[in-house]
């Protein structure tokens, strides 16, 4: 299967739960893309002990996982330099959508 995962926040237990079904995804030999909008374009800034959105985010990208950025919402934050995410267009959301036999929002 092929899974498109949206993240449009970066409220700590989503963007980890987010990550997390992108990792167990991954894991069961489904193919994931990943696209991040609205301000989970911040989540490579999270610090948390508990949901540690970073080692999540590491583990889908080691695991295989694309992972895009908005860059509208990139640059609406003065974050287009900070990221380490490929900075993408709303025009490779639509093209991740089209690809995807299923799409998830958190």
């Amino acid at each position: 299967m092929k899974l498109a995962i949206i993240l449009e926040t970066k409220e700590h237990e989503k963007a980890w739960n987010a990550f997390r079904l992108g990792v167990a995804s991954l894991n069961s030999n489904h193919e994931v893309k990943f696209f991040l909008m609205g301000e989970s374009v911040e989540v490579e800034s999270i610090i948390d002990a508990t949901y540690d959105v970073v080692s999540e985010m590491k583990k889908f990208e080691d695991a295989g996982g694309e992972l895009l950025a908005c860059g509208t919402c990139l640059k609406s934050r003065q974050l287009e330099d900070a990221t380490s995410c490929p900075i993408s267009t709303i025009y490779d959301c639509v093209a991740m959508i089209e690809w995807a036999d299923k799409i998830v929002t958190f």
